[in-house]
């Protein structure tokens, strides 16, 4: 009898010591036969978190911080390598509960989609603060305007894709990745699926996002993408 192919749940992480393991002990140890293999991949953190992931039983991949879309790069490509059949990733900071992995990887055990965001607007944004959750709704329908697409969480920080498309996925810049992620996968013609998650605001740390490098990094790589595409 083969052996079923696994699932691989990646983290890119930096600095995230206080929540990485467990984030990592949240993730279910199998879904539908499927062991869920576990990947950190730091991003050159200063801190404990690459040995605290280690602990907690979880791969680590160690970049000389090179940016979350570079981590995210290599984590496809991590799981590319190990032949899965899903290859998730979610925050390492405890926005995302990977207990809800499952929701992500029926759609495409099953043959009905390529690309799953499980998205905070459908499961509830009760902790997310005001400004974030306006700016989320800004860019999501700017992103789902250019990708003729019914998307409603563009910068969901938990999704899953397929062999496929995590082979053919072409992150363009090293900053960041959610939009250039999305137009491109769409536009290779991968099936697109959403379901709802649920989140809460990180109690420590912070997050990398600001206004203005967001913009600059994230703009131009899109009218890139939208140009190769």
């Amino acid at each position: 009898m083969p052996v079923p192919r696994p699932i691989v749940l990646f983290l890119p992480a930096r600095d995230e010591e206080a929540t990485v393991a467990a984030v990592l002990e949240a993730a279910p140890p199998s879904i539908d036969g499927h062991p869920v293999v576990r990947v950190v991949v730091d991003d050159g953190s200063h801190d404990a978190t690459a040995a605290r992931a280690a602990r907690a039983g979880a791969v680590v991949v160690g970049l000389p911080g090179l940016g979350l879309g570079a981590a995210v790069r290599h984590g496809l490509a991590e799981g590319v390598v190990r032949n899965a059949a899903v290859v998730a990733f979610c925050d390492a900071d405890g926005e995302y509960d990977p207990a809800e992995l499952p929701r992500l990887a029926e759609p495409i055990l099953s043959g009905r989609a390529d690309y799953v965001v499980g998205s905070r607007f459908a499961g509830g944004t009760e902790g997310m603060l005001a400004h974030r959750r306006i700016g989320n709704r800004v860019l999501t329908g700017v992103l789902a305007r250019l990708a003729r697409a019914p998307i409603t969480d563009g910068q969901s920080g938990f999704r899953a894709l397929s062999a496929e498309a995590a082979e053919a996925a072409t992150v363009a810049h090293d900053y960041n990745y959610a939009q250039v992620l999305t137009l491109d996968l769409l536009a290779k013609g991968f099936r697109y699926a959403e379901v709802p998650i649920s989140y809460r605001f990180r109690t420590t740390g912070r997050s990398f996002v600001r206004l203005g490098p967001y913009l600059r990094h994230v703009v131009p790589a899109v009218w890139r993408t939208l140009r190769s595409t």
